[in-house]
């Protein structure tokens, strides 16, 4: 079973955690990091194309079913890219971890489009990006990945193994991870028992656009999801200043409204079509990846996920066969509110411990992290 992170000397330091005034200075320090102001990641234009021109040149897929990239440039031998969850976008998906991840080289946000989804465009464009970085940095990235995106992660991974690809990681951060639905209801189960099941539920039962009013259902649940934990501002404004809290809360919550019908639909039949990891558990596709892996669970899983999540079963239970160089750990805040699925925001510095102890051991000669 996954060991558990409890560290006392950070437990504390949570958006839902007792008030200390180390607090505020941490806050203080994170954000004089910066010399003037928080930098805002800019658009990344990639260089390699070459697997998603091949499926652009198909003719089924339009460029607006593809992702958009920002990046924020840094010196640093460890380039990561980081795919988030169904919201919000990755950028604010990692906010409060965003200066820590920079330390270690360039970060690169693949955010999902809004007006569309195709999983086979998603896929070439994180293999290229994958690619490009790999040649432009010396030494391939690490991709860091929350909840549904991880789901993208291990279905392209499983692609590649399929067509007999090799994808070379420096190594795979795999937070609260969701790989299809069945990890958010039980199938045939009357009444979803979760906010998000309830949400994702009428896109997975049907085969055929949503209408407009269950949109609105949708984003007025993620919206309750969000503003859920955002409603103690005192206690958060302990994390980040005013000023942050103000902007996150205006791109989460800009990002839940921009998705349409189609985005909606398409990206929830991407999740649809997700296999679960039990269902290639073979010898001709495993491993997916031999880099190192860490693979994070929240100890309040089950406000998301079934308790018969097949993913996390199998993780859980099998993480070495998928990922042979692994670790699997649950994410626990002793003495405050439990740490809930894929909070790296509220719980930020209850996840950090085990990520800055993940890129220093990558750091390590590769000789030295086999033994």
């Amino acid at each position: 079973m996954p060991a558990t992170i409890a560290n006392p000397a950070l437990s504390f330091l949570t958006a839902f955690g007792r008030m200390s005034p180390t607090q505020p200075f941490r806050t203080f320090i994170r954000t004089t990091g910066y010399k003037l102001r928080p930098p805002r990641p800019l658009p990344f234009a990639p260089a390699v194309r070459t697997a998603q021109d091949e499926i652009l040149a198909r003719g089924n897929v339009g460029l607006h079913q593809g992702a958009s990239i920002l990046h924020e440039e840094r010196k640093g031998p460890t380039p990561t890219i980081v795919l988030g969850g169904f919201v919000p976008d990755a950028a604010e998906q990692v906010f409060l971890m965003r200066g820590f991840l920079l330390k270690n080289g360039s970060v690169y946000y693949f955010n999902y489009p809004c007006r569309g989804f195709s999983a086979d465009l998603i896929y070439a464009q994180l293999g290229d990006l994958v690619d490009e970085l790999t040649r432009k940095h010396g030494r391939p990235p690490v991709v860091f990945a929350v909840s549904f995106g991880v789901g993208v992660v291990l279905e392209w991974l499983k692609r590649a193994r399929q067509s007999g690809r090799h994808i070379d990681l420096s190594g795979l951060v795999l937070v609260s991870p969701v790989a299809c639905a069945e990890d958010l209801f039980t199938p045939g189960e009357a009444k979803p028992s979760t906010l998000l099941a309830r949400a994702v539920r009428p896109y997975v039962d049907h085969d055929t656009r949503i209408q407009p009013a269950q949109i609105e259902k949708t984003r007025a649940i993620f919206t309750k999801m969000f503003e859920a934990g955002a409603q103690n501002k005192a206690t958060l404004r302990t994390l980040m200043t005013v000023a942050e809290l103000r902007r996150l809360k205006t791109s989460v919550l800009g990002t839940i409204e921009s998705i349409d019908c189609t985005g909606a639909f398409e990206r929830m039949r991407a999740l649809r079509q997700m296999q679960p990891p039990s269902a290639y558990f073979s010898q001709a596709l495993l491993p997916l990846c031999e880099a190192p892996t860490l693979i994070l669970y929240a100890e309040k899983e089950d406000s998301v996920l079934t308790p018969g999540s097949p993913t996390r079963f199998a993780l859980a239970a099998a993480h070495r066969a998928y990922f042979p160089e692994s670790q699997c750990k649950v994410i626990a805040n002793p003495g405050g509110a439990p740490v809930q699925h894929a909070s790296l925001i509220f719980h930020c510095f209850n996840f950090l411990p085990a990520i800055s102890a993940f890129y220093k051991r990558l750091r390590q000669p590769r000789l030295s992290r086999a033994a």
